[in-house]
């Protein structure tokens, strides 16, 4: 029987310009290192513009990092999404807050994206290597991972609030978008070195 696919959900508020560029590009990597199904990368938006495609300016940045968007399809942000989550990233620290309000649980495995990659670069590779055996299966290395995250909190100094959030570029001029991408982009290879197959 195929292992259970490890779950992570990403989540903004129009569900048009951060929350995919996030997906896409961490499902990309993910597929890289686990293969296709693995680990399923999904998104959803606190007032989503649900049917509606990728933002212009932000697919035109994802697709220029050599990340696709075809096919891609705002969608609203449910309670069911978030349980049947194993990992939550948000956009900002609001949206973290929103998460938990429609599960409460959720509360051990939400972060913002920046904020996860910060938590995640304190992790040695033995740390993320775990015991041997552990990191065959992609739902229990996405658990194991989280916890040790959460762990950090309190370890790592935390960021400044600045620095825990994605700007939203929605209907902002160019240099936001590039901010915004930056942004993500920065943080993006410590996120996927924790979640990818050690």
């Amino acid at each position: 029987m195929a292992p259970t696919p490890g779950r992570v959900l990403t989540v903004c508020t129009g569900n048009i310009c951060r929350s995919p560029f996030l997906e896409r590009a961490l499902q990309a990597e993910l597929d890289r290192s686990w293969g296709r199904g693995g680990i399923e990368v999904s998104s959803g938006g606190t007032g989503a513009l649900a049917g509606h495609p990728m933002e212009g300016q932000a697919r035109a940045l994802l697709e220029a990092q050599g990340y696709a968007a075809d096919g891609f399809v705002a969608r609203d942000l449910t309670t069911a999404m978030v349980a049947d989550a194993d990992l939550v990233l948000t956009a900002t620290r609001a949206h973290r807050g929103k998460v938990m309000t429609l599960h409460p649980k959720a509360v051990r495995y939400t972060f913002t994206f920046r904020e996860f990659a910060h938590l995640a670069s304190g992790l040695t590779d033995e740390e993320l290597r775990g015991a041997p055996g552990e990191a065959d299966q992609p739902r229990e290395h996405v658990a194991r991972v989280v916890s040790l995250a959460a762990g950090q909190r309190g370890v790592r100094a935390p960021l400044v609030d600045t620095e825990a959030d994605v700007v939203d570029p929605y209907r902002r001029p160019v240099e936001v978008f590039q901010e915004m991408t930056g942004q993500i982009m920065g943080s993006l290879p410590a996120v996927v070195r924790a979640l990818a197959r050690p």
